[in-house]
Order: C-alpha cells, then structure tokens, then sequence
C-alpha cells in the first residue's frame, strides 16, 4: 500500500506535518503538487507569485528526488479538477492513505470536503493536518471557549500557549528510496512570463539562510528599522512564508534560538516574533470567520459605507500618479518588484480608503495581483484593518497621513527619490510636499486629493454609519 502526500500551500520537506506522517508508514511514498491556474486567476494570483510557486515546486521535486520520493506534477484548471485527479492517482499507485497539510479558504475547504466524500466511496482515508501557524487553529480561545477577535488578548494567551506547549519541529525524511531524476513542471503557467525578476533566491535552503541571514545582520534592530523603506531592516521572509517554504513553527523557533543570550538585541527579536504572532492570528480569523474569504467585512455594519466609485482616482492610485509622493513611491515599488514595505501597505491602503474613500476590496485585489507573498489571511487582514472594517481594526478617525509618514519615516526622501525620480531635485522638506512652496514639480501630478478635506469626510461618513 502506498501513501501518497499532497503538497499545497506547504512547499517543503523540513517541518512538514503531511509529510513527516507519510514517511513514518512504513511503506513506498509518493507525492504530488497540482496546478489550477484559472483558480490562481480567480483568485487573483500576481504572476510574481505564479513564478515563485513554479520555480519552487521545481526545487521541490529536486528534495524529493533526493531521497527517493516520486513526485507527479499535474495541472487541471479549477480546483474541482484536483478530486478526479486524485482519484486516478490513489488508484493507479494502490493508495490507501492520503495526507494534505490543511489550508483555509473558503473555497479550498470546500474542495478538500469534496475531495474527501470521492476518496471515500474509493476506499481511501484522506488524513487532514494542521499545520499552517505556530498554534493550531482553534486551540487559542478565551475562557468562554470562543476565538479571540482583537489582537492583544489573544497575543497574550498565544504566548501562553506556545510557551506551555514548545511546539516540535518536523525533522526532514530519511531517504525512502534510491534517489531519482527530479520532475519538472510539464509547461509554463499563464502569467509566469510576466512576473518581475525574483525577489528572494528559490528554493527551500535558500529560505533557510534568509532566515539565519536576518537573525544574524538584522533582527537585532528589527524594532529600529523595520519601518524605514530606505533601509533593509525586514527579514523578506514573507514570500518563503506566504508560499509555505517556510513555516511560521520554524521562525517562531528560531527566533527563540536566537533571543538566548541575545541581550540588547532581545527587543528587535521580540518585535519581529510578535509579527508570527500576527499572522497566526490573522489565519485564526480566516478559520474562525469564514466570510472574510468571501469579499464581505468583518464588521458587518461597514457594508453600508458610501464607497466612492473608484474611476480616474483609482487609477491613479495603483500606476503611482495620485501626485502624494509617498503613496506614488509605494505603489510604484509594488508594481516593479512584486513586494511593499510593510508600513508603506498601512500607508497606501489608508489612502485608498480613507482620503479617495475607494472599497477595500478593490485595493484588496490589487495587492494580490501584484504581490510575491499574497496570502489570503495577511492581505485580508492588512486591507480591513487600515479600512477600519476589520478585526481589531484601526479607529475610523486614525488616519495616517502620508505626507507626515513620509517626513517621519523617510526623512532625507531616499526611498520617494528611488521610485519618483520627478522628484529627486527637491530637498528633504518640499520632496514630501511638492505642491507647498512654489507649486507642483515639474513632471509630476498635482494631488488628486486634499488630505485635510478628504480626511473629514472620511470621518463624517463612518460617524454617521454609527449615528
């Protein structure tokens, strides 16, 4: 009898639950990755992304290779395509078991119920884990046993939890077999072509000196610098993670590895382990709250909002001409390498949302059309916390305004002159304000909006959903 893994949102072979169950059998193990590239579409996948799965579902098929697991590449179209081909793989290799580490979308709950109920009547136990974040989705409640839905707390109790529990690392498998020619994917996906160049080397060692890299040269100052676009102060891990290259168990575990005797720099560490703490809880909500994966707010009385229509404004905002050097910067950045300055994300959403009042959902999108580490939990997240829809939202009158951003967070205007070259003869003051002090810059856009104006407005039109 054969056991058979299906790699998903899990591309690797070290710290991986379905796998590791596979391999304790003892019996042959096989594997397999499918490919649903019109799902990928609706889903609005970047081709950023679609070229980092690719590339890295390649570098898997070397591991496996490696210790003699076969590995079958197969592409449909849609994810209802994965159940006959599932099916037709457990029967042709005699699978009795299949292991699939669990993902939490709507649609892919859906898909796995499906897969199940077919694998069923064929006689085959399908064995679901969970293996997504550092504490298993639903084992981080409150005392009345029900999910958190503000961050604080449950951070609080996450420590707790992680502390008290120390969860294990999955080691990589003991070669199974002799090792093999490594499949190879059998054609390019649409949109792969498209993609800008890679942002972080592929493959799943390579995530692993990316992470031993940023705790060695950088995390020390994670709390310093992880807010200045200028400077290379984030651990760029994110891709490795959205893609499950890595997984939130191995940063959270190294980075208690590193806080032993780190001294001074325990803060940054600190600071860097409370983003896991973020992204556990943002795929808790995603578990908890399945209408989040379905474009509706998680605070149901936003669905009210007056949004504007998006037109010219919204334009603008995504090609980087809203002629507010810090959001142009930003999306500018986003649209040529795939990925944005984490306080920078904060700094356009809010803009979009809250000064042009454009739908979440819009800018939603256009995120994981462009992004390298689009994931579903964090984009979702992210986009109605700044909309002030969300979970542990940011008040509705907390608006960030982005040119005192800009004169906080990149004071000398090096990361505006990098992606606004129209700007870079301004000095450090004007280059956040262009349209102050003598009027536009040469070349580039006046605001679309007056920040001041756009901002009472924006608070009028939430005071009145709660009027």
């Amino acid at each position: 009898m054969t056991q058979l893994v299906w790699f998903r949102n899990d591309l690797r072979t070290a710290d991986n639950a379905a796998l590791t169950a596979a391999c304790a059998q003892d019996q042959p193990v096989r594997a397999c990755f499918i490919a649903t590239p019109a799902q990928w579409h609706s889903h609005d996948w970047s081709p950023a992304r679609i070229r980092f799965v690719v590339d890295h579902v390649n570098s898997l098929a070397e591991d496996l290779a490696g210790v003699g697991i076969p590995f079958d590449i197969l592409q449909g179209d849609w994810f209802s395509d994965c159940i006959p081909l599932i099916s037709d793989l457990c029967r042709k290799h005699r699978v009795r078991q299949l292991h699939f580490n669990e993902e939490l979308g709507v649609n892919e709950r859906r898909r796995d119920q499906a897969l199940r109920d077919k694998l069923a009547q064929d006689n085959v136990t399908a064995c679901k884990y969970r293996d997504q974040t550092v504490a298993p989705v639903g084992s981080i409640l409150t005392q009345q046993q029900e999910p958190y839905s503000v961050f604080t707390p449950f951070a609080r109790r996450w420590r707790q939890w992680t502390g008290d529990n120390m969860p294990e690392l999955h080691p990589v498998p003991k070669a199974k077999g002799e090792a093999m020619k490594p499949a190879r994917f059998p054609s390019q996906i649409d949109g792969y072509s498209k993609a800008p160049p890679p942002l972080v080397p592929v493959g799943e060692q390579a995530a692993h000196n990316q992470l031993a890299e940023f705790l060695e040269e950088r995390a020390a100052d994670y709390n310093r610098h992880r807010d200045i676009p200028s400077v290379d102060g984030t651990s760029l891990l994110s891709p490795y993670l959205a893609n499950g290259v890595l997984s939130g168990r191995q940063c959270w575990a190294a980075a208690l590895e590193a806080m032993t005797g780190a001294g001074n720099a325990r803060d940054g560490l600190d600071t860097w382990l409370n983003e896991i703490t973020w992204r556990d809880f943002y795929i808790h909500i995603l578990y908890h709250y399945p209408r989040v994966s379905m474009h509706r707010a998680f605070k149901p009385e936003t669905e009210a909002l007056p949004w504007n229509h998006p037109g010219d404004a919204f334009e603008a905002w995504k090609e980087g001409q809203t002629g507010i050097p810090l959001v142009d910067a930003a999306m500018r950045q986003l649209n040529q390498t795939g990925w944005m300055h984490n306080r920078l994300r904060m700094v356009t959403a809010m803009f979009l949302t809250k000064n042009l009042f454009i739908d979440w959902r819009l800018g939603e999108a256009y995120f994981m059309n462009r992004l390298v580490d689009g994931f579903l939990a964090s984009n979702n997240g992210g986009w109605q916390w700044s909309a002030s829809t969300g979970t542990d939202s940011a008040p509705y009158f907390r608006i960030f305004n982005p040119a005192t951003q800009g004169e906080r967070f990149d004071p000398s205007g090096e990361f505006i002159r990098r992606y606004v070259p129209e700007l870079a003869s301004l000095d450090n003051k004007r280059i956040h304000q262009p349209w102050l002090k003598g009027g536009p810059a040469k070349g580039y856009p006046k605001p679309i909006v007056d920040l001041k104006e756009s901002r009472k407005q924006a608070i009028a039109n939430f005071q009145a959903l709660k009027d």
